[in-house]
């Protein structure tokens, strides 16, 4: 097991640096990535649903999710799509995720004396958030190296534990 987890972190290595070395192909492809999830999300709902008997609607969107899924595949332009809807996504989340680190900060202002940063974290977001709205190209690239950095780190990671287990054993 210890030297599969190494050969599993020195191929999610070289999968990153690749993911870094061309990261708008790499966000091109992540359209894909969502239609296989939407596949995977409606196969296991339907499982789901007709074991618990679930309601007609859960069923209803678990069928929905496959075609999705399906038609991410049979029609290139889709997974387009997907990227393209990614983009905004990701944008939204950081705004909103500013404004709940500046509310938090305001929250832990009597609490703690390192508030600040976390307003300043807040703000930064949300103007992160608003840039991506207006510049979503750029957006484009930072995710494709963002994925890149998380294979790389997530590769690390993996030799790191089965080394560690490994010299515990």
């Amino acid at each position: 097991m210890v030297v599969l987890s190494i050969i599993l972190g020195v191929l999610l290595i070289i999968g990153g640096i690749s993911c870094m070395a061309t990261p708008f192909a790499t966000y091109l492809s992540t359209g894909y990535f969502v239609g296989i999830f939407m596949f995977v999300y409606g196969i296991a709902g339907l499982v789901r649903g007709f074991q618990k008997k679930a309601h007609a609607l859960e069923i209803v969107v678990s069928v929905l999710a496959i075609i999705v899924g399906i038609i991410s595949f049979v029609r290139p332009g889709t997974a387009l799509v997907f990227d393209g809807v990614m983009l905004y996504v990701i944008a939204a989340w950081f705004v909103i995720q500013g404004i709940v680190s500046i509310v938090i900060s305001f929250q832990m202002k009597s609490v703690s004396s390192g508030w600040f940063w976390g307003l300043i974290v807040g703000i930064l977001g949300v103007i992160l958030g608003i840039y991506s709205f207006a510049h979503p190209m750029v957006t484009a690239l930072t995710a494709g190296l963002l994925i890149g950095f998380y294979f790389i780190e997530s590769g690390i990671d993996l030799i790191v534990l089965a080394v560690a287990v490994d010299s515990e054993a």
